[in-house]
C-alpha cells in the first residue's frame, strides 16, 4: 500500500511540473503585447522607448527559454505568481484569494446539492431499472445534462428575477447592505440562490446518469445473483455488494468535479456577474493579463491533479483489488 501511495504521489508531482511548463508556454503564444496594455493599450500613443522600458521592468525583454521559464518555475515553487498587468501591479495570489471565497461558496454548495440529489436518484433509478421512477429520472437527467449551465442561468434570471422578481439575478450583494449584519448574510444567500441552482441542475443530471449506469451494471453481476440465491434481502444486497461497487465510477466523477470548485463556473459567473474566479478569468482574458491567467490555470491544474490523487486513494478503500 505504501508503494502504491508513493507511486501515485510521484506521478502527481511529475504531472504538476508538466502542467506548470505548459501553463507558461500556453499564455506566451496568445496574440497581443502585455507591454502595450501596461502603457494604456492601443488608445494611447506609445513610443518604442516606452515599450522597451516596460519590457525591461517586467522582464519581458529576456529570452523565453531558459530565462523566463526558469524564473517562472522557481517563483511558482515559492508561491509567488507574479504581478497583474491589468490591476496595476497587484499580487496575483492576492487577487485569486480575494475572489476564491465567492467561487467556493457558489460551486461548493452546488456540488454538495448535486452529489446528494444526483447520486441518490441515480442509484435508486439503477436499482429499480425499468420502473416509472427510472424512466422519469433518466429522461430528466438527460435533459439537464445536455443543457448548458449558462442557458439555464439566463432562463432562471428571466423567470425568477425579471418576471416574478423573487430573487436577485446580479452580483453578490444589494447596494447599501451593511457588511457583517444578519441582513447582509440573508441578502448574500438570496443572491446565491439562482447561480447555485443553475450549476447544480447541470451537475445533478451528470451524476444521475453515471450513478444509474454504474448501478445497472452492478445488479446484473454474478455475485449479485449468488447473493440473491443465498437468501439476502434487497437491503442487504444493496448495502453489502451493490453500493460500494457502483460507487467506483461515481467517485471518479465526484473528485474530478470537486477539482473544478476552485476554477468556478465561468459562464454562470458571467451570467450572474458573480465576483468569483470565473469573473476574474474573463477580465484577465479580455486584458491579456498573463500572470493572472497563469495563476488561475495553475490553480485549476493543481486542483485536478489533487482530485485524481484522492480518487486513486478512494479506489483502494472501496475496492481491495485496486490495492493489489
Amino acid at each position: 500500500m505504501s508503494q502504491r501511495i508513493v507511486s501515485i504521489l510521484t506521478r502527481a508531482i511529475i504531472t504538476l511540473f508538466m502542467v506548470a511548463v505548459l501553463n507558461f508556454v500556453l499564455f506566451r503564444v496568445i496574440p497581443g503585447d502585455p507591454a502595450s496594455l501596461l502603457l494604456g493599450g492601443a488608445r494611447t500613443s506609445v513610443t518604442a522607448e516606452q515599450m522597451e522600458v516596460q519590457r525591461q521592468n517586467w522582464g519581458l525583454d529576456r529570452p523565453l527559454f531558459p530565462d523566463q521559464v526558469v524564473d517562472y518555475l522557481s517563483s511558482t515553487l515559492r508561491g509567488d505568481f507574479g504581478y497583474s498587468f491589468k490591476f496595476r501591479g497587484r499580487h496575483v495570489a492576492d487577487l485569486i484569494l480575494e475572489r476564491l471565497p465567492a467561487t467556493i461558496a457558489l460551486v461548493g454548495v452546488a456540488q454538495f446539492v448535486a452529489i446528494l440529489c444526483g447520486v441518490m436518484l441515480g442509484l435508486y433509478a439503477g436499482w429499480h431499472r425499468g420502473g416509472v421512477g427510472d424512466n422519469v429520472a433518466t429522461g430528466a437527467s438527460l435533459a439537464l445534462y445536455s443543457t448548458p449551465a449558462f442557458w439555464l442561468g439566463m432562463i432562471l434570471v428571466v423567470i425568477f428575477s425579471t418576471a416574478l422578481g423573487w430573487l436577485p439575478g446580479y452580483g453578490a450583494h444589494s447596494p447599501g447592505a451593511i457588511t457583517g449584519s444578519l441582513d447582509w448574510a440573508l441578502d448574500y444567500l438570496r443572491h446565491l440562490a439562482l447561480p447555485v441552482t443553475a450549476v447544480a441542475l447541470g451537475l445533478i443530471g451528470q451524476y444521475l446518469v453515471v450513478a444509474r449506469a454504474a448501478m445497472s451494471d452492478v445488479v446484473t453481476e454474478d455475485y449479485m445473483v449468488t447473493a440473491r440465491a443465498k437468501g439476502l434481502t434487497g437491503r442487504q444486497m444493496l448495502m453489502r455488494h451493490a453500493f460500494r461497487n457502483a460507487m467506483l465510477p461515481v467517485v471518479t466523477l465526484i473528485t474530478l468535479n470537486l477539482g473544478y470548485v476552485v476554477a468556478g463556473a465561468i459562464t454562470v459567473e458571467a451570467v450572474f456577474a458573480w465576483p468569483g474566479i470565473g469573473g476574474l478569468t474573463v477580465e484577465a482574458l479580455n486584458a491579456r493579463d498573463y500572470p493572472v491567467l497563469q495563476g488561475i490555470f495553475l490553480l485549476l491544474g493543481a486542483s485536478i491533479v489533487i482530485a485524481n490523487v484522492l480518487a486513486d486513494l478512494a479506489y483502494g478503500l472501496l475496492d481491495p483489488r485496486v490495492r493489489q
